[in-house]
């Protein structure tokens, strides 16, 4: 009687056991399940983590200060314009300045393709709000032919670069815009200092959004942190001096 007792004893300690390890198991699944989900991806599936300021622009008053239209809009301009950059790129044409010259310095930023809805449908998960900056996880996929162009950007045959760029604050989106243009400017004009000794009269290129955006405020600029891949285009060198 003892024995079968004590077996029984066992058999349950067994099974609270499996059970405990089961919880543990769906727990640990459901902690890496929430991590992955708040984890910026770009290869594939692209997941950003894009905000929009709420009292950046103190001189508006606000009638739906519940909605956050404004803030809501300025995300879905926002982006589309980043993810065009990361699964289309960029042209530029670049002129640095050469005052021996009386040359101006001119640069323009070109989109190779921007995406649409039907190719590429953004969607907007779990906003939240922090540091007066309304979140959004902004997600987008690439179809199989752009995961390819993306596998041929990234060939070693690309180098990488790095720009920051600085924009007015005051401009809401075509201030993002103006930092990322700048952050494109000054990558490229870094990059090429070091490779040609005399100044060329234009450069083209196109450049890829390599990795997830930074963007930050500072002394009432945004400020965007981007790599790129580069692919080199044409040099036109000065026929004379």
């Amino acid at each position: 009687m003892a024995e079968t007792k004590s077996l029984f004893i066992t058999q349950i300690n067994k099974k609270q056991m499996s059970n405990q390890k089961k919880i543990f198991y769906f727990l640990f699944f459901l902690i890496s399940f929430q991590l992955f989900s708040q984890t910026p991806s770009i290869k594939t599936n692209i997941r950003v983590a894009l905000w929009s300021q709420i009292d950046a622009y103190p001189e508006l008053e606000y009638k739906e200060e519940t909605t956050y239209s404004y803030q809501i809009n300025e995300l879905k301009e926002l982006a589309p314009f980043i993810f065009s950059g990361m699964i289309y790129g960029w042209k530029f044409i670049y002129t640095p300045s050469d005052k021996q010259r009386k040359v101006d310095e001119y640069f323009e930023l070109i989109p190779i393709q921007e995406i649409n809805e039907i190719t590429n449908p953004i969607t907007y998960k779990e906003p939240w709000i922090q540091d007066n900056k309304l979140y959004s996880w902004c997600e987008c996929s690439r179809t199989k032919d752009q995961y390819q162009n993306y596998l041929l950007w990234s060939s070693i045959q690309n180098p990488v670069i790095n720009g920051i760029g600085k924009g007015d604050i005051k401009k809401g989106f075509l201030g993002i815009k103006e930092a990322t243009i700048n952050s494109v400017k000054n990558a490229i004009r870094e990059h090429y200092r070091k490779l040609i000794k005399n100044k060329p009269k234009e450069i083209q290129g196109s450049v890829l959004i390599r990795e997830i955006p930074t963007i930050g405020i500072d002394a009432g600029q945004y400020i965007i942190n981007l790599d790129f891949f580069l692919e080199y285009g044409k040099i036109r060198e000065y026929t004379q001096y």
